[in-house]
């Protein structure tokens, strides 16, 4: 897999040995971000880090040598695809640890997985679906030329939950 720096910012693929760091920065951003409830039940699949890494790619942002953020990234036809169609890359549970939020983390993830996209020519697009809670991330996607689709969004309707998740689309 190629490395991809943005200034201090270091994207590679995760270790064994970060899982747990991943999980916890995912769900402090998560839960410390207002975005989720310590108890909801998404929250423990936030902390499934080594079942993401087995059936996806997952992701790290390294800044000054330290896990700050994390994407998990899959095929459309992947167990943790969600949103995506044939020719679509979809990314999921990007997240910036609270104390590194700011610092063009997730930018340089987003930046990283379209360029990750482009090279593959089977590729056409970028996908994902996000928390409605979750504006600034949505604002950040589409200064990266993601585009609002809602008649895609995910619709979540399990006993636990019912909800609207919006969709973004950017081509490659």
């Amino acid at each position: 897999m190629r490395t991809t720096t943005s200034g201090t910012v270091l994207i590679r693929t995760a270790h064994p040995e970060e899982y747990q760091r991943v999980g916890d920065l995912t769900v402090a951003a998560y839960v410390d971000g207002g975005h989720l409830q310590a108890g909801d039940f998404y929250v423990q699949h936030l902390m499934r880090v080594s079942e993401r890494a087995e059936n996806a790619k997952l992701l790290v942002a390294e800044l000054d040598g330290r896990v700050a953020g994390t994407a998990t990234v899959t095929d459309h036809d992947g167990p943790f695809a969600e949103v995506s169609r044939p020719g679509e890359l979809e990314f999921r549970m990007l997240a910036v640890a609270p104390e590194a939020q700011g610092r063009g983390i997730a930018r340089a993830l987003v930046r990283h997985i379209v360029a990750e996209a482009a090279v593959r020519p089977e590729i056409r697009a970028v996908s994902l679906c996000s928390l409605r809670s979750m504006t600034a991330a949505h604002a950040l996607y589409e200064s990266e030329g993601f585009i609002r689709v809602p008649d895609r969004d995910f619709v979540l309707d399990i006993p636990a939950k019912r909800d609207t998740f919006p969709f973004f689309i950017r081509e490659v």
